[in-house]
């Protein structure tokens, strides 16, 4: 089986994760986003073109789950290219401790949501306080937890 091929089969993996059981794991309104970073586990992995086709195909995927048509896949896309430019030199991909996948996530998470969060303002012409609370702020301190978790039972 072709690397590609396993990496689409994995990513649709994650998409159809993350809309039955981790969309649906809400703390205060929050929920992490693996597909985030599954796009840039990717990015890090094969570059800017895999960060790119990853994040466009899982955001078209999410867009079409959530009914945000664009938005997800706009975001995801530019920040799968930006990722990608941090390419791991290693054919296995990075080698990242939990400190380091805990930062790198938060940050991610945060301009992901906030221009997630900004979009989603503009789409629905809405000032709400939940949108920074709990899908800028909550979620991308979820996601980053879920990466931390992740990392430290990979390496384990």
């Amino acid at each position: 089986m072709s690397v590609v091929f396993r990496q689409v089969l994995f990513g649709l993996g994650v998409v159809l994760l993350q809309w039955l059981v981790f969309g649906r794991l809400k703390l205060w309104g929050a929920y992490p986003d693996i597909v985030l970073l599954f796009v840039a586990w990717i990015g890090l992995r094969f570059g800017r073109v895999g960060g790119s086709v990853a994040g466009f195909l899982t955001g078209f995927l999410m867009d079409a789950i959530y009914g945000t048509w664009g938005i997800q896949m706009l975001i995801k896309t530019v920040l799968g290219f930006v990722v990608g430019l941090f390419e791991s030199e290693s054919m296995e991909g990075p080698r990242l401790g939990p400190v380091q996948t805990g930062v790198g996530a938060l940050g991610l998470a945060l301009i992901h949501n906030g221009l997630f969060v900004v979009f989603l303002a503009l789409v629905n012409a809405t000032r709400a306080p939940m949108l920074i609370t709990s899908l800028w702020l909550g979620a991308a301190l979820y996601t980053a937890l879920v990466a931390t978790v992740w990392s430290l039972v990979k390496s384990g």
